[in-house]
């Protein structure tokens, strides 16, 4: 990239350099698309070199505290995306008058949030755009009119936003190339005249709320990509329009394909001359009637046989037709079945040469797996490339049969995980050797019995049904998930039997643990790094955490009789613990006594155990790297330990403690020099003013309060030496009717208020009483509206 741009700087003057041509090549160079989909900011170092050197008054990214400005000459602007972009941010852009691209660069894993000023005030007035992007900006539902004067735009994305519809005025654009509109999910359809934009190249409608497509598509004869084409129930025939569409390529997703009048109007889309389709879905909507015409329909979408990846969803007739599965199509990698549930039987998809994932989902009416699923090829493996295959939700499947003993072991000789799910009728034994296999999940096949399959390389399993599967677990399982049995006895044996050096632990919807308590002392847990108890409903009370020397991470989750987490008093090594999560737990009191030795523990989570009366003894000193607390629910909680909080704290979540909220002047924040975020939920006193003189350290950056059903007031004194806070957010206090008397700290940038009522009205069109106190903030939103 970088030595063709040296190039084409030999081979032009400086007068040149500001031509439209070399301007989009450079953009083009500075820009691209990520394969996950975000946009993100690609320039090589020597690249980054000439645009600063330059073309920097071509080229403008925009950064915080940047010296550079942005002049009439900036063509081309790209910048950072922050949870609240303001039309400030922007202004600046008034001067750039000939600008073509407007390309923000990541997301934040929060909301998105656009002013409303930047696409209806600012962009409208950039008549020279040729990119522009507001993809992920949640709060933008619309486009101005005024859109469709920007003759030259070429690319326009709008995906993941809340946009509900596009004006008429975009057919107007008839230089756009690309359209972006993924996961717009309240976007219902698109403008009737689509057809005018006669450039259009690439249209990304995926995960949208479109019902059928514009009339006349078919004239888009220069569209390359069009990831979904919606059939509606008024227009079966248009699908027609694909024929013309001869340069379609990659993804093509064909849906309520039940408005299909016929098979011809099927042949007629002429799927099997588009060479280019590497991603074909078929889809009909999912109902309970059996359509046998539906075989003829799918027979007449036969694709190209240089399909790679093929997507059949709620087909609704009794069979497939022999296109599917047939050896021809040798480049399918990826296959997925799902919803065919009035099938009788499964297609010969051994034959597959290149199949590497294979699905089959939801299928009725399929009693018995058998030979036909391995096809009729002697002469080649069957299944001889795949890796992942998934059976589920097979109501009927009763037998898997294999080829017969002496052809065992010629098929699935690379599956490395192998998934059957929810098939209650399924009996017998797995069938096959799978000499490859790594993942064996296994979950609501009561009546699958035997033993498991001993191939040498499984290290994950997960089962939920078949106890006596237990006895007979793989030598080298490094992660085990098991749930929905009795008692584990099993388990121990088995685990006593393989010995295994197992990593991580699941057990989910248990009667008994007793065994657990056991096997430590045979040296089974000694490696165990990740342990899992979820649903558990057993007579055992304590759970011995010194009995697991390397356990990392416990995350225990509505284990109704636990009271208590123990160390015994003969242990004279520290926790190697890093993550403790205790979640729904009714009947846990304590920690261990004495402390919980855990010098590593950076996390610490207890929710709604209602009969804890207090959190670990000597936090301060057994703690050191503490960094997330968390305590929810725990209403019998009255004070922190002697001691106070560990110092290197830096996020705290008081919610639902009454008692302990109500001592909150005890809690010593001052003495924690790195806490940056604070969230105090629930105060069941008559505070009518917060936050008192001398709670909050100085160091917060972001403040949460929310129901405080007496507070009427935010406390200046409170507030003023606040000189890093820069997010406030207040929910849920339905008295609050004033803000500090000298208005909010100068450094908060970000206001969020919900369910304030009486505060809204002192803020009502920036010209309530209180509106001054908070006018210097940047971004506020008040009942998740964006004000302006």
């Amino acid at each position: 990239m970088a030595e063709g741009l040296l190039q084409g700087l030999k081979n032009k003057t400086m007068e040149e350099v500001g031509n439209d041509y070399f301007l989009d090549l450079v953009s083009r160079s500075l820009f691209q698309q990520s394969s996950d989909g975000k946009s993100c900011f690609v320039m090589h170092d020597l690249v980054n070199d000439i645009a600063k050197s330059v073309f920097g008054q071509f080229v403008f990214r925009l950064e915080a505290n940047c010296s550079q400005k942005i002049v009439n000459k900036t063509h081309h602007l790209s910048y950072f995306r922050t949870r609240f972009d303001d039309f400030e941010k922007f202004k600046a852009l008034n001067e750039a008058k000939r600008l073509r691209t407007f390309l923000p660069l990541e997301f934040s894993i929060m909301d998105n949030n656009l002013t409303k000023k930047v696409p209806h005030d600012l962009l409208s007035n950039l008549r020279c755009l040729r990119i522009l992007s507001l993809s992920h900006y949640e709060n933008v539902t619309n486009l101005p009119n005024s859109i469709g004067k920007i003759k030259q735009l070429r690319y326009l994305d709008l995906s993941f936003t809340s946009v509900k519809r596009l004006p008429d005025s975009m057919c107007q654009l008839i230089n756009l190339q690309t359209l972006k509109l993924s996961c717009c999910n309240n976007l219902v359809g698109l403008p009737r005249d689509m057809r005018k934009l006669i450039n259009l190249r690439h249209l990304d409608i995926t995960g949208t709320g479109i019902m059928e497509m514009p009339i006349q598509l078919g004239r888009l004869k220069y569209l390359h990509t069009l990831t979904t084409f919606i059939i509606g129930k008024t227009s079966g025939s248009c699908i027609g329009e694909l024929r013309k569409l001869t340069n379609l390529r990659g993804k093509l997703a064909i849906m309520n394909l039940q408005n299909v009048v016929s098979s011809m109007d099927a042949l007629d889309a002429c799927l099997k001359e588009k060479k280019h389709i590497k991603d074909l879905v078929l889809e009909w909507k999912d109902d309970n009637v059996v359509l046998r015409s539906q075989r003829n329909i799918l027979d007449s979408l036969q694709p190209h046989s240089n399909l790679e990846s093929l997507t059949i969803k709620y087909y609704s007739g009794n069979s497939f037709p022999d296109w599917v599965g047939h050896h021809s199509f040798s480049n399918i990698a990826s296959l997925h079945l799902y919803g065919c549930k009035y099938c009788l039987s499964l297609p010969p998809l051994g034959q597959l040469p290149s199949l590497q994932d294979l699905s089959i989902i939801h299928f009725d009416e399929v009693v018995i797996v058998g030979r036909e699923f391995y096809g009729n090829n002697s002469s080649m493996k069957p299944f001889r490339a795949l890796k992942v295959l998934r059976f589920e939700r097979a109501l009927k499947w009763e037998q898997w049969f294999s080829l017969g003993a002496e052809n065992e072991n010629r098929a699935f000789p690379h599956l490395q995980e192998l998934y059957i799910d929810n098939c209650p009728k399924l009996t017998g034994r797995l069938p096959i050797h799978f000499p490859s296999l790594a993942k064996l999940e296994i979950r609501e096949c009561p009546l699958l019995g035997a033993s498991l399959p001993r191939d040498p390389a499984i290290c994950q399993l997960n089962l939920t049904c078949g106890e006596d599967l237990l006895k007979n677990l793989p030598a080298k399982i490094q992660v085990l998930k098991v749930g929905g049995f009795d008692a584990l006895d099993s388990l121990a044996v088995g685990m006593m039997e393989s010995n295994c050096s197992l990593q991580e632990l699941e057990i989910s919807n248990c009667t008994s643990l007793v065994s657990l308590q056991e096997l430590p002392m045979h040296g089974i847990f000694s490696s165990l790094k990740t342990l899992y108890l979820i649903n558990i409903y057993d007579s055992l009370s304590s759970f011995p955490l010194d009995l697991f020397p390397n356990l990392c991470d416990i995350y225990i989750f509505r284990w109704g009789n636990l009271e208590s987490l123990t160390m015994s008093e003969q242990c004279e090594h520290d926790l190697m613990i890093v993550n403790i999560r205790i979640i729904d737990c009714p009947c846990f009191v304590s920690f261990p006594k004495g402390g919980l030795r855990a010098p590593n523990l950076t996390l610490l989570w207890v929710w709604n155990c209602g009969s804890l009366r207090s959190l670990p003894d000597k936090m301060h000193f057994f703690l050191p790297s503490l960094e997330d607390l968390q305590i929810v629910g725990c209403t019998k909680v009255e004070l922190f330990p002697l001691g106070g909080l560990p110092s290197n704290l830096k996020s705290v979540s008081i919610v639902d403690c009454d008692n302990l909220v109500a001592g909150r002047m005890e809690w010593g924040l001052q003495k924690l020099p790195f806490l940056k975020s604070l969230f105090i939920c629930g105060e069941k006193g008559d505070a009518k003013s917060f936050p008192e003189v001398g709670l909050l350290p100085p160091n917060l950056t972001a403040l949460q309060i929310k129901n405080f059903p007496c507070l009427k007031s935010l406390d200046k004194s409170g507030f003023q030496h606040l000189a890093s806070l820069e997010e406030l957010r207040i929910d849920n206090c339905p008295m609050l009717k004033y803000m500090p008397e000298e208005g909010l700290p100068a450094s908060i940038s970000v206001l969020l208020i919900n369910s304030c009522p009486l505060l809204k009205k002192q803020l009502h069109k920036k010209k309530g009483k209180e509106w001054f106190k908070i006018a210097h903030v940047h971004l506020i939103m008040i009942d998740d509206e964006l004000i302006e």
